[in-house]
């Protein structure tokens, strides 16, 4: 479960970001993988290098390093969610003129490698996209992703049993299964929700008036079910007040994914555990910074992508420490 979102402010500046619910425990860390950064594929061991430097939350763990979401020195950002029931990788070696890459590992391949949407569009045809397991849920994880640079444009990538699909995403949002353009026919049923008050009807001899303000949302989901949330973040990001600048920008941007992010407690999965949203993150392209706040700490803290990058040898990846900070009460 995970919800995604970009935005854009009134002087043309670009944001995104994403809620990560997760029911696993996991301890995720920034890191900056400057350029030249050289990474081994999990799927052959064969050596990959950077061309652009990122910053991306990830995980490291028995050796592999997998990013939940980044941006790169180009603006170029995306983000890795989750997409059950309809992911489907190949076997290794299916294609050997291929860069065989672990599904978990693409994302590292798109931010290292891509400037702008149609740069993903030439990736998908370089990589096959291997099924290996992750030392966080010992399976290998079903994903899809979202992929935006600087320009707005954005793009959600889908390997179903069908292969490669590449979606322009005009709506700017993406949720966990069915499909993307599931998610897109179902908007139709939304049509009727609008962000102004109705207004009294007759039935029959009898007058009906809405009983309180926000009478044009009844019949927006509330669930957390992902076309609930993915519904309801579609219309919260189209209907909010564009932001005049970034650092406005930045309490909208949180403000349109907490009506999705999950309480932990509210969503049980089969397996007993919670799933709920550990971090909410946003970056602003343009400057190649992060936001975030977490589950227990809604502080919003700020890391660059130049953070760290003094006195470290050239080419080696940056731990900038974990996310999950404690929390301190400041005085009014």
């Amino acid at each position: 479960m995970c919800t995604s979102i970009t935005l854009k402010t009134l002087e043309n500046k670009s944001l995104f970001g994403r809620n990560m619910d997760f029911s696993h425990d996991i301890e995720p860390h920034f890191f900056v993988a400057p350029r030249q950064y050289t990474w081994k594929s999990a799927a052959d061991m064969k050596s990959i290098t950077t061309k652009y430097k990122f910053i991306g939350i990830g995980q490291q763990i028995d050796g592999l390093l997998a990013f939940f979401d980044g941006v790169n020195e180009t603006g170029f950002a995306a983000a890795a969610l989750y997409f059950s029931g309809y992911a489907k990788y190949d076997s290794l070696y299916h294609n050997t003129k291929k860069v065989q890459l672990a599904a978990f590992d693409f994302l590292k391949y798109l931010l290292g490698g891509c400037e702008t949407v149609f740069d993903v569009k030439q990736a998908v045809k370089e990589v096959s996209l291997i099924g290996i397991a992750d030392p966080v849920t010992n399976a290998a994880a079903p994903l899809h992703w979202i992929a935006t640079d600087k320009s707005g444009e954005c793009v959600v990538i889908e390997k179903t049993e069908k292969g490669f699909s590449i979606f322009q995403n005009q709506i700017g949002v993406l949720a966990n299964a069915p499909d993307f353009p599931w998610h897109m026919t179902n908007l139709n049923n939304y049509s009727n929700v609008i962000s102004t008050q109705r207004e009294d009807v007759q039935w029959g001899k009898v007058k009906l008036s809405p009983p309180s303000q926000a009478g044009g949302t009844l019949g927006l989901p509330g669930g957390f079910a992902s076309p609930e949330r993915f519904v309801r973040t579609a219309f919260i990001k189209t209907h909010t007040s564009i932001p005049p600048d970034d650092d406005s920008a930045v309490g909208v941007c949180f403000q349109c994914l907490k009506s999705v992010s999950i309480p932990k407690g509210v969503v049980i999965t089969g397996r007993n555990t919670s799933d709920y949203t550990l971090y909410t993150a946003f970056v602003n392209q343009e400057k190649g910074e992060y936001f975030v706040n977490t589950h227990n700490n809604q502080q919003i803290y700020k890391v660059s992508i130049n953070d760290g990058e003094y006195g470290q040898l050239q080419h080696q990846l940056i731990d900038l420490g974990s996310i999950f900070k404690p929390v301190t009460f400041l005085p009014f």
